[in-house]
């Protein structure tokens, strides 16, 4: 019988050997350890001269069975899975990076991603400059001596900025930088970064690889070398998942392509629904004509994603109104879920940056950042179009 080649069957049907009871779905492992055959088999597994678990805070059959499922559908070669997807994007800089190092980061990053760029990292002697995601051609010369790698969100949050995978890994490439990718929005399913030059995928799987907001999760994945050296960190600094999350998350692949078919079919009419509407306005969503990266966003995307972002007329005050007029649409910090979840990054997820911060990445005073759920278009639409009608009052 052939490998199956399809992400769809790969999600579901690749899994770890079953044991002995020859379940059909994988079983949870809630264990804090395992037992050796024997004292060679320990002094073994612990001189990494053969596989197995010894520690779950190192391995775990769930959690090694979550990251060889999210690798095939990546495209990577390896990878470790997190306790947060703020643990992923930590973990894949400082296992990597040594004080006298330098980043190179598109500026439009998730605000605690700035928080680690900007506080503390500069703590360790790790220092970072920022670039403009559409002036790409500017890139190459803020390259130092000293760069070690390049960390970009695309798309990213929430501005919803599409950057040139292509073009950015033969960049990385030509200077030996490790390319490092946030791949939180689009999920596997919609985007594989490793295909175009990435040697890091970065994930919260939170978001929409959990799908229905149940577990916090993240996952690092890429070239083996690289994992190995990330692996040693985790394994003694210890942000590992928990095996229970990695088993929901395990079991949330399963169905991740069929709920991004119809978040990205939900969001984008939405998103075209607001475009047309007399009190917002500009609408940002990747598969939008609109959208000024759209032609790139259709190369290296299956479909536009399950997130855009409005500004909606009236500034920050109509935002809030806007918010609390809602009556189906949570208002959540949150995002991937089956819900519809509304929120106003300027005031949450970004309100750490100066207004001066904000601006440049694209984040203005009224811009809400919807995360389209699973529910009926209809009643979300519905519930946007009275929200905007009684927060005009």
């Amino acid at each position: 019988m052939e490998e199956p080649v399809n992400f769809e069957t790969n999600a579901i049907r690749a899994q770890i050997e079953r044991t002995d009871y020859r379940e059909h779905s994988v079983p949870l492992y809630l264990t804090s350890s395992f037992v050796f055959a024997d004292a060679e088999q320990a002094r073994a597994l612990f001189a990494d001269e053969v596989p197995g678990n010894i520690y779950t805070r190192f391995s775990n059959p769930n959690n090694t069975e979550f990251i060889d499922k999210l690798c095939l559908l990546e495209g990577t070669e390896d990878g470790i899975a997190t306790a947060s997807g703020m643990a992923a994007m930590y973990c894949s800089m400082a296992a990597l990076l040594k004080s006298g190092d330098h980043i190179l980061a598109s500026r439009s990053v998730f605000g605690s991603t700035h928080q680690i760029l900007t506080a503390l990292f500069p703590r360790f002697g790790i220092a970072h400059t920022y670039v403009d995601i559409a002036l790409p051609e500017t890139w190459e010369a803020m390259i130092q001596p000293n760069t070690k790698m390049i960390f970009v969100e695309t798309p990213s949050n929430p501005a919803l900025d599409i950057i040139d995978l292509a073009w950015l890994g033969k960049l990385a490439g030509k200077h030996n930088l490790i390319l490092n990718v946030d791949n939180c929005f689009a999920t596997p399913y919609l985007q594989n970064p490793a295909k175009w030059g990435a040697h890091l995928v970065t994930h919260s799987a939170t978001k929409f690889i959990d799908g229905q907001g149940r577990v916090i999760g993240g996952a690092i994945l890429g070239k083996k070398e690289l994992i190995k050296e990330i692996r040693f960190f985790a394994r003694h600094t210890g942000p590992s998942m928990s095996p229970f999350n990695a088993w929901v998350l395990s079991k949330s692949l399963e169905t991740l392509a069929v709920r991004m078919e119809k978040h990205c079919e939900n969001a984008l009419t939405v998103a075209n629904y607001l475009e047309k509407h007399a009190e917002v306005e500009y609408v940002k969503y990747p598969f939008l004509a609109s959208h000024r990266n759209v032609d790139l966003a259709k190369k290296q995307m299956r479909l536009g994603g399950g997130v855009l972002t409005f500004e909606v007329k009236g500034g920050i005050e109509r935002g809030r109104r806007f918010l609390n007029s809602l009556n189906m649409i949570s208002h959540s910090a949150n995002l991937g879920d089956t819900r519809t979840i509304a929120t106003h990054p300027a005031s949450t997820t970004h309100s750490k940056l100066s207004n001066e911060e904000r601006a440049v990445v694209g984040i203005t005073p009224g811009l809400i950042r919807v995360s389209v759920g699973l529910e009926n278009v209809n009643d979300i639409v519905n519930d946007i179009a009275q929200a905007l009608s009684k927060s005009k009052e």
